[in-house]
């Protein structure tokens, strides 16, 4: 499956964006979608997650502000960013992987993930 990425932009601290993941390919509905952000130096941190048998799996920094809802008939993955702060501000990546392990073992780990999304810039600022 190849990931293309839209959204993201400036918004001011509080506002909220909509990021989208359109997917390519067969079987979308069976892969594992997980959007991550870059952070350092850790790496990639993961933010939301969608598993086709497990649902949504967010992070603690995601959790009452962040929402991953699937459209499995466009293909597409949205991340609904809520009350954002400017420790928000980051690049985000939309992973795909196909696995039936649950997700709490893999939603949170970029190195399960082999393909991925370009990257979209999130910048909160006043």
């Amino acid at each position: 499956v190849q990931l293309v990425q839209s959204g993201g932009g400036v918004v001011q601290p509080g506002g909220s964006l909509r990021l989208s993941c359109v997917g390519s390919g067969y079987d979308f509905e069976r892969y594992i979608i997980s959007w991550f952000r870059q952070g350092s130096p850790l790496g990639r941190a993961g933010v939301a997650c969608w598993h086709p048998l497990d649902g949504a799996y967010y992070s603690d920094a995601a959790k009452g502000r962040f929402s991953i809802s699937r459209d499995n008939a466009k293909k597409t993955v949205y991340l609904d960013m809520h009350s954002l702060t400017p420790e928000d501000s980051s690049v985000y990546f939309c992973a795909a992987k196909m696995s039936d392990r649950p997700h709490h073992e893999v939603c949170p780990r970029p190195d399960f993930f082999s393909q991925w999304g370009q990257g979209t810039q999130v910048t909160v600022t006043s």
